[in-house]
């Protein structure tokens, strides 16, 4: 496998959204959150940068590890989710969006945020992109029902704009708890705003895809988005680009590589 040096979050916003993670598992009811866990996460979020390493390193270690010791259900985190009013996208959703699979997938799918149908249905990737999706999936011989699809954000933007940064930065631990909570062997992250937001990288998708990076201790591939291949045509470069990324997926999965050949 063609394994990518590790790319993280920002020290500051992964301590930021550990802390929420925390405060959220125990306003959602979730018992035994040991008191050093947020301690160590408080004091990571309020060490200076003059600070020595070692301390900083030793604070996030004990968070992540602590915090990778606390599991949770789906259904937990999206009774937590509740009528979500918490960042401007909520006065104008019709449906939130939490995502839809197998709770214990070995492949994840996130895209950047619900569209208009998804918005009306309350559901991910039910769309023109949606269907895209699904002819992804069963090139590669798997059911839907098998993987779990979310988004990074819940709730759908305004003309289907990108998420903002405020937007995503409250979503993140919610989708950072359901990863958590599922483990899957692989994640796929569709098109640049949804890498960009996992990776915390601002860097082009065709210069992400292709190689896995590490997103908390799970592989990711990103790649490019659904409706990118609409625009593009269901016959061409950037579908067969995502075909590589996917023969890289299924090998990593350990699952068969279907003989798939390019149309004339």
């Amino acid at each position: 496998m063609n394994r990518h040096s590790p790319q993280h979050p920002t020290q500051s916003h992964l301590y930021a959204s550990l802390t929420a993670y925390l405060q959220d598992l125990q306003e959602s009811g979730v018992d035994g959150i040991p008191l050093e866990l947020m301690t160590a996460a408080e004091s990571a979020i309020t060490t200076q940068p003059d600070a020595t390493h070692k301390k900083g390193m030793e604070n996030t270690m004990t968070v992540q590890h602590a915090a990778s010791e606390i599991h949770e259900t789906l259904e937990q985190i999206r009774k937590n989710l509740g009528a979500c009013q918490r960042c401007k996208l909520g006065a104008t959703r019709k449906n939130l969006v939490f995502g839809v699979g197998n709770p214990r997938a070995r492949l994840v799918f996130v895209g950047e945020g619900p569209g208009a149908d998804e918005d009306a249905q309350g559901e991910p990737f039910v769309g023109d992109a949606g269907r895209m999706l699904n002819r992804i999936i069963a090139a590669m011989e798997i059911k839907r029902e098998d993987v779990y699809i979310c988004n990074v954000v819940k709730c759908r933007p305004p003309q289907n704009r990108p998420p903002e940064s405020d937007e995503v930065s409250t979503c993140y631990p919610f989708l950072l708890r359901q990863l958590n909570s599922i483990r899957p062997e692989a994640i796929v992250a569709l098109g640049t705003s949804a890498a960009q937001a996992l990776l915390q990288i601002k860097v082009p998708i065709s210069k992400m895809r292709g190689k896995f990076h590490d997103f908390h201790g799970m592989p990711l591939m990103p790649t490019y988005h659904p409706s990118y291949l609409l625009r593009t045509g269901g016959n061409s470069d950037s579908f067969w680009s995502v075909w590589d990324d996917m023969i890289q997926v299924l090998r990593l999965l350990n699952l068969p590589v279907p003989d798939k050949s390019r149309k004339k």
